[in-house]
């Protein structure tokens, strides 16, 4: 074995599938199952326990009471400070500076204790119940998912070396093989075993390197039992522990580059081309286990993880798709000229109810059959040849096709919805919160036209997106953003005053628009274009065309009449735009929503 040769192989790998890699390493990182993050939710977790420690200290030296009121004052004057309301870090309103603040503050233990003593406990209970909670959440967060993403990082690294592309499914390949559980407690008495052995320091590394390969093994064969894939690790790593040591510290300049550059050339280049490299090194080691022959070595059985299947054992295996659609292209019609701008760049559709309902089954099927030819290309890793039995529950999208194209008359009746149900929502928020009844909106009927509007651009701006869902997303949040913006430019020329001001919230551009409002309306625009939209196009189909287009015109002249009144004579008042006059005390809870505030 040459380190240079694995190396290089190992930049080859990389460069093939560099963001996905990169970003399997970053979430690692992030929630600490591998390499150091200065900003991880490992450190979070780190902090949390020192604060519950720091609070038993002060509780035994009784100063519990005054390290309270040292806290409550802190985050009084934090929430009244008037000089950092204009911020773009805003920290006096909104979930995220809420969070925030209380966390800087420890405020969120004791409220926690609070909490926990109106249940009628004493102090002394509620701060070991605290510290036990505590405990507990940290090691289930940690058991489940930080603890076996480590495996499922390692599928993903296995798989980029043969095959061209890793489905986004692999993420959650433990889950499709009904193996996480099994997998999670492997891992921990992996942890468990090394923790032990800690104790007797040189006995702590060498098990280190023992044990080393756990979680290739399990990556490959998840069903595997903990005893065997652990004395599995220690028989392939007989006689390789000082080479595999010296391979390691072969990578100390790409550490001490990582120092240097503050963790960026770690996080955008050495995690992935170390756990590639080591990649490399788990499939030597383990072409030299099975020429060898050594014990347990059967139960490394995926042999298209590292090679890919010739052409007849893959139409074997999908023997009942090969023959039918191998061959069988589904076309879908594709429309020519303005009707084609429409349809496949906006997603709304013109033609007939028959001829859609037609369009959307081909594209199921050319769905699953796109799935298929990619496999018995070879340009993805077979399923139907992992040697765990994989069962496909039924796709969503039979269920529920997001890729459809949506009618004039729905997209009119899908905004009245959408904007009754974003009244509704903020009525009731306003109803619970103050216990009184605000009609809210510029408009005086029972609608907020931005919600429609966001709802119904957002399905047909990103419609070509709607494959990609995390672009979506975070496309999502940019139109949000900028229909928000303008919204509330346009409205405060139009009356000579704002609607809703976001001023210290936290990341907020001059109190139009801010981050948790973006990532709000961001999730909501998924909620519309994946699952509510799909589901009511369904039910606005049943409706007799006539009957459709007589509502819509209803609604129409209902909205135009209320436009052109409220152009004059604008809903406003207490509740509405006059914030400053509700008591902030009695709003503390609203002030938590006020990234819902969309008004036209």
């Amino acid at each position: 074995m040459e380190r240079k040769n694995l190396k290089k192989q190992a930049k080859i790998v990389l460069k093939k599938h560099y963001l996905l890699l990169m970003m399997t390493c970053l979430i690692g990182a992030f929630i600490g199952s591998e390499f150091a993050l200065s900003i991880s939710l490992s450190s979070l977790q780190s902090n949390m326990i020192e604060s519950t420690i720091e609070l038993s200290d002060d509780y035994i030296e009784n100063k519990l009471d005054e390290v309270e009121n040292e806290n409550e004052k802190m985050l009084e004057e934090i929430e009244n400070s008037e000089t950092d309301k204009d911020k773009i870090l805003g920290r006096t309103n909104g979930v995220f500076s809420s969070l925030i603040n209380m966390f800087s503050t420890k405020n969120i233990y004791f409220k926690a204790i609070k909490g926990l003593e109106s249940l009628h406990a004493s102090k002394t209970v509620a701060l070991a119940l605290l510290i036990i909670g505590s405990i507990l959440i940290q090691f289930i967060i940690w058991f489940f998912f930080i603890n076996v993403f480590k495996v499922i990082a390692r599928r993903i690294f296995l798989e980029s070396r043969i095959y061209k592309t890793v489905p986004k499914e692999r993420f959650i390949f433990l889950q499709k093989t009904k193996t996480w559980l099994k997998v999670a407690k492997t891992m921990f008495l992996v942890t468990l075993y090394n923790t032990l052995w800690y104790f007797t320091i040189i006995g702590g590394i060498i098990k280190f390197y023992s044990y080393r390969l756990v979680p290739y093994i399990l990556a490959e064969n998840p069903s595997i039992s903990s005893k065997k894939a652990i004395t599995l690790s220690r028989y392939m790593m007989r006689g390789h522990k000082w080479e595999m040591f010296k391979f390691d510290f072969s990578f100390i300049l790409w550490d001490v580059l990582g120092i240097i550059t503050g963790e960026l050339s770690d996080v955008f280049f050495t995690n992935s081309y170390k756990v590639a490299s080591e990649t490399e090194y788990y499939t030597h080691l383990r072409k030299l286990a099975v020429d060898n022959k050594i014990a347990d070595i059967e139960n490394l059985n995926d042999t298209y993880l590292y090679e890919k299947a010739d052409v007849e054992t893959l139409k074997k295996a999908y023997k009942d798709v090969a023959n039918e659609r191998e061959i069988k292209e589904i076309c879908i019609r594709k429309p020519k000229g303005i009707k084609s701008f429409f349809e496949n760049i906006l997603g709304i559709n013109l033609s007939s109810k028959e001829e859609e309902e037609k369009r959307e089954k081909e594209i199921v099927e050319k769905i699953k059959l796109e799935k298929v030819k990619n496999e018995l290309k070879g340009d993805f890793y077979p399923e139907r040849l992992f040697p765990i039995k994989i069962k496909d529950k039924k796709k969503r999208i039979e269920i529920i096709n997001y890729m459809r194209r949506y009618s004039i008359t729905n997209l009119i009746l899908l905004f009245f919805i959408i904007s009754f149900i974003g009244w509704i929502w903020e009525v009731t928020l306003h109803l619970i919160t103050l216990g009184t009844f605000i009609n809210r909106g510029t408009l005086h009927g029972p609608w907020l036209p931005i919600y429609g509007f966001g709802g119904i651009i957002i399905l047909l701006v990103l419609y070509k997106f709607r494959s990609k869902t995390i672009t979506h997303l975070v496309l999502s949040a940019v139109l949000c953003g900028f229909l928000e913006y303008f919204s509330s430019l346009v409205l405060e020329l139009t009356y000579g005053q704002k609607w809703w001001d976001y001023s210290g919230y936290f990341i907020n551009l001059n109190g139009r628009i801010c981050a948790e409002g973006l990532l709000i309306f961001a999730l909501g625009g998924m909620l519309i274009v994946y699952i509510l939209a799909p589901y009511l196009d369904n039910i606005l189909k049943r409706l007799n065309k006539k009957v459709a287009i007589s509502i819509c015109v209803v609604l129409i002249l209902g909205f135009s009449i209320d436009m052109i009144y409220s152009h004059n004579n604008p809903n406003t008042g207490e509740g509405i735009t006059n914030y400053s006059s509700v008591n902030q005390e009695e709003t503390s809870i609203l002030d938590v929503f006020l990234y819902y505030r969309k008004v036209l």
